[in-house]
């Protein structure tokens, strides 16, 4: 269960950094973690919502690393 969690939380992070980095470069944003980060966890959520096996045991809330 860890290992199907950590690759969810490995393919999600790389999606969320693309999907940043698209808006960085094709619509002028500016880099922001904080965001990424927001982001990041709104996307966990839905994630395990739709039945991400094993993300929730791996998943910190955002309000615990800042």
């Amino acid at each position: 269960m860890v290992r199907e969690g950590l690759d969810s939380l490995i393919i999600l992070g790389s999606w969320m950094i693309w999907k940043h980095r698209n808006r960085v470069i094709f619509y002028g944003g500016s880099p922001n973690l904080p965001l990424i980060m927001e982001h990041a966890d709104e996307e966990r959520r839905g994630w395990e919502i739709a039945g991400a096996k094993g993300l929730s045991l791996l998943a910190v809330p955002l309000h615990r690393l800042l």
